[in-house]
């Protein structure tokens, strides 16, 4: 289910993903594919880890980029989950093909 609501999204981002929901800060994004289909690759990681383990992951591993690199954004976009989603949000296929738990190739 997609949600608009600016209030919800973090400042510097314009969507989020919260199984079950797809958060956008604008109306408009609700029509970009791309946009949507990144946010869709999130939905079924979260699935596939029982999505409560998805966000202890996401968050341990954000926290040791950071570390690492000093940078917030690059710690952000070096997250395996947010790897694979970016590298593959342009295939609006990916979903139909992609093995299962095959976030664990961009770690």
């Amino acid at each position: 289910m997609i949600l608009v609501s600016k209030y919800l999204v973090p400042k510097g981002y314009s969507g989020l993903t919260l199984f079950p929901f797809i958060l956008l800060k604008e109306r408009r994004l609700k029509t970009d594919k791309r946009f949507i289909n990144h946010e869709r690759i999130h939905l079924r990681q979260q699935l596939e880890l029982l999505i409560a383990p998805f966000y202890l992951i996401y968050g341990i591993e954000f926290l040791i980029r950071l570390i690492k690199l000093k940078n917030w954004h690059l710690a952000y976009r070096a997250i395996s989950f947010e790897r694979e989603a970016y590298s593959n949000d342009n295939n609006l296929d990916y979903l139909k093909r992609r093995p299962f738990w095959n976030f664990i190739h961009y770690f």
